[in-house]
């Protein structure tokens, strides 16, 4: 769809789908609840870090192969321990440091500086998951909120706001009915896999799923190569398995850390 309609046009769908679908879901049921929150404008900045997210990465996707967009975006760990010290006063332990460079040099190898891959398209993903770092570690703010509300509040802030623009947009005169279907489903298929995504986080602790989470750059490169023939070359493979490695590496050693800091917090301080 990115190669046929204006980028807001389809994140304004992808958000609007998401609100309705929410709305008829849950709305009888909870009614007021699907919006109380003692965090109004934490949320509310929240749903705008993911606005902006998803405009960024789906600006990606119009140039990018789907892998090497989606391995761009598996960067956030990185970006959530920096903003972690950042914001969060979080320690930036030596493993940690280390995890980082290890994570960017994949990044890099993504999207190897000084060829043509390194264009705008390159930079849109890198700031996509700068974006969604920020988001998740409002959403570590948030903590102890109805899960329903954490899913609910990026949908309002994301219809309103693109609804509020959406006269500036490049409105097309036309649509056929099955890109409107994939349209609406490819907004189905978002809000359910973040209702999933945070139902596993309520049956799990985040450390032994995190590992489940990086089967999604096996899944890019397998589609991107069965529906449009693009298969990453070797360094950008390489990069993809050094960002998950590290990834999974950083997982391994925070849930090891939290357990040291469970049995005796004086000796992590």
């Amino acid at each position: 769809m990115t190669q046929r309609y204006p980028v807001p046009v389809l994140v304004f769908a992808r958000y609007a789908v998401q609100f309705v679908a929410m709305l008829l879901w849950l709305g009888p049921r909870m009614r007021l609840s699907l919006v109380r929150t003692e965090r109004l404008r934490v949320q509310a900045f929240r749903g705008i870090l993911l606005l902006a997210s998803s405009l960024f990465f789906t600006n990606s996707l119009r140039s990018l192969p789907l892998a090497e967009a989606t391995a761009l975006n598996y960067s956030t760990p990185i970006i959530v321990v920096l903003l972690g010290r950042l914001v969060l006063d979080e320690r930036l332990t030596h493993a940690r440091i280390a995890f980082v460079v290890v994570g960017i040099a994949g990044m890099l190898m993504i999207v190897q500086p000084g060829t043509d891959v390194f264009h705008g398209a390159a930079l849109f993903g890198l700031a996509a998951a700068a974006f969604y770092a920020c988001y998740q570690v409002t959403t570590r703010m948030l903590a102890g909120e109805d899960p329903r509300v954490l899913l609910f509040y990026p949908a309002l802030i994301g219809t309103v706001v693109m609804s509020a623009l959406a006269p500036g947009f490049g409105w097309p005169s036309s649509m056929p009915w099955t890109h409107v279907l994939l349209i609406i489903c490819g907004g189905l298929f978002g809000t359910a896999g973040h209702f999933l995504f945070i139902l596993a986080f309520r049956l799990a602790p985040a450390s032994a799923l995190t590992p489940f989470t990086y089967m999604q750059l096996v899944w890019a490169m397998l589609l991107g190569w069965l529906l449009y023939g693009d298969f990453p070359n070797g360094y950008r493979i390489t990069g993809m398995v050094v960002i998950a490695v590290s990834g999974l590496l950083m997982t391994l050693h925070e849930r090891r850390r939290a357990k040291i800091v469970a049995l005796d917090p004086v000796t992590v301080q």
